[in-house]
């Protein structure tokens, strides 16, 4: 039988090192392939790849299971109930304002990659936003940065084949100062910075999308 994860924001998805001693504590590099459908953008469709470490008690618990065993469910919609009480980690925002989404991934599956656990999902949105000369933002992170959440390459942002052309896709990588990169540094597991510091926003890779 497996352990419940329902488990704070801070840990996210599993039980982790305890010697980490340092903010993030957990690594997870993801890949995003935005979906749109008749002139408008519908939905993201999300790949996370977690750390060995993050992975080790979720792969635990699946043991030798295969691909598409009961425990991979039971496992995604625990890992998915998590993601989805933070929102996904996720804001798209157009002209100033958030994208609101809907409450249930249209689809989720959780995986093991080698050492590492994969999860997959469809994040739409609640309402279709338009493309057509419009702009939009996006960015996925943990509030408290206790989980790097990252894009390895700008690649692994990408357009659905459904996209209008004139479309384009930017990844801006923050550059944080000084100060601010030592207090995280400076955070081990037990500390918790200021809600309204929004710690993980500021390390957090942002993607425009502008279409003509």
């Amino acid at each position: 039988m497996t352990k419940a994860k329902y488990i704070p924001a801070l840990a996210l998805f599993a039980l982790l090192s305890g010697q980490a001693s340092a903010h993030p504590h957990s690594f997870i590099a993801m890949r995003s392939e935005l979906v749109a459908s008749g002139g408008s953008l519908t939905a993201v469709n999300m790949r996370w790849t977690m750390d060995e470490i993050t992975s080790a008690d979720l792969l635990y618990d699946a043991g030798n299971a295969k691909p598409g065993d009961e425990i991979w469910k039971k496992l995604a919609a625990e890992v998915m109930a998590n993601v989805l009480g933070q929102h996904y980690f996720t804001e798209i925002w157009r002209g100033g304002k958030k994208v609101k989404f809907e409450n249930r991934p249209s689809a989720y599956a959780l995986a093991r990659e080698g050492h590492k656990a994969v999860l997959t999902f469809t994040l739409p949105l609640a309402v279709p936003q338009p493309l057509a000369a419009a702009s939009y933002a996006f960015a996925t992170f943990d509030p408290t940065y206790f989980v790097d959440m990252h894009y390895d390459r700008d690649a692994d942002v990408t357009l659905g084949p459904g996209f209008p052309a004139g479309c384009t896709l930017k990844v801006v990588t923050p550059k944080p100062n000084e100060n601010l990169t030592a207090y995280a540094l400076s955070l081990d597991k037990a500390d918790a910075p200021p809600e309204d510091m929004d710690l993980g926003k500021q390390f957090a890779q942002q993607v425009n999308l502008t279409c003509q």
